[in-house]
């Protein structure tokens, strides 16, 4: 009869430690691959009927589950202000606190968040599949550069359009959250929209814009670089495009809180 495994203190604290350094490790090697990736791709010549092609895949057809996200952004942000500060500062100045909320965090955050789970499980399955089944390799053997004609394109494509879907889904959150101010609260839509005016700040929509610009190079950088570096057939896809949702996630949290930090 084998013995059990003794569980101690001590052994658990080394299985955590050695778990959080590896992982750890293994973060550090994955961002500085993904900064080489990113240097690799603005290297390159640029092959612009791709790029165009790229454009409209991310952005337009990205841009009806924008608006509905930016909708529920906009209801969200307005029920929870009404309920946070409703009794403290009054509805009169509803718009001017939804306005920060949507335009500096909340918008470009989560937005970006629900970009990465479409747009970066995207480019992960589909970059991925073209290494599993050697369209990569035939490239290759054909002289032609992937990183030219599969990664650039859409790398650039992330860092372009994402900004874009950032404005329509900002001004569909504020409208949003306007019409259910005005029909469930009874605010004037004069009233909302004069608030939105008094602490107004083009650093505000600069900084939404920087993040989002940030938020879908990242998204698109880690979709393409898990992808493009897939091992193990079938089952590799599937690996590369959780790790991309996942790994894209995380730098999107982290990205927001240091642009936070510096722009605010």
């Amino acid at each position: 009869m084998r013995d059990r495994p003794v569980f101690t203190p001590k052994k658990i604290l080394d299985d955590l430690a050695e778990s959080f350094g590896g992982a750890f490790r293994e973060g550090l090697e994955r961002s500085g691959s993904i900064g080489l990736l990113f240097f690799e791709v603005f290297r390159r010549r640029w092959h612009w009927p791709l790029i165009f092609e790229q454009l409209m895949v991310v952005g337009l057809k990205s841009l009806p589950i924008v608006i509905l996200v930016a909708l529920f952004t906009g209801f969200i942000a307005t029920w929870q202000v009404q309920y946070l500060a409703g009794d403290i500062v009054g509805l009169r100045y509803l718009g001017m606190v939804v306005g920060k909320v949507v335009f500096t965090d909340l918008g470009p955050t989560l937005m970006s968040l629900m970009l990465a789970g479409r747009i970066g499980a995207k480019l992960a399955a589909e970059v991925g599949t073209m290494r599993v089944t050697e369209q990569v390799d035939a490239m290759e053997c054909l002289a032609l550069d992937p990183i030219t004609y599969v990664v650039g394109p859409r790398v650039i494509a992330g860092f372009v359009m994402v900004p874009v879907l950032f404005v329509f889904g900002s001004l569909t959150a504020i409208v949003s959250a306007q019409v259910l101010a005005t029909v469930a609260l009874g605010l004037p839509v004069a009233t909302f929209y004069n608030s939105m005016r008094l602490l107004f700040s083009m650093n505000d929509v600069l900084t939404g814009l920087l993040k989002s610009f940030c938020f879908g190079g990242l998204t698109a950088l880690c979709g393409c670089y898990f992808g493009f570096y897939t091992t193990g057939g079938a089952v590799g896809v599937g690996a590369s495009t959780r790790k991309a949702v996942v790994a894209s996630s995380i730098l999107i949290l982290f990205v927001n809180l240091i642009i936070s930090q510096v722009m605010m």
